[in-house]
């Protein structure tokens, strides 16, 4: 095995962590960017009052987004198996 693999697979783990992160992440972002904005404008000081939006945004999120996510995640790890022999010999 040769650093330049290692640093492949590194690189390759990587984008598919962000890959699998990023949606998830980006409609927490923007639903507690909506919420707070809410809370600006009716000055209503509740710090529970994000918490079920940002769950339903994040449970839907994950039902639309969560098949593509998991064959991302299923291919790579295929690709990574598969390269077990020509990485070892």
């Amino acid at each position: 095995m040769t650093p330049e693999s290692v640093m492949t697979l590194g690189r390759q783990a990587l984008e598919l962590t962000i890959m699998v992160s990023a949606p998830p992440l980006l409609a927490a972002l923007i639903i507690g960017l909506i919420v707070s904005i809410f809370q600006a404008a009716t000055q209503i000081n509740e710090m529970t009052l994000s918490f079920i939006p940002k769950l339903v945004g994040l449970f839907g999120v994950l039902i639309i987004g969560g098949p593509w996510m998991v064959g991302l995640m299923v291919d790579y790890i295929q690709r990574l198996f598969g390269s077990i022999p020509w990485l070892v010999g």
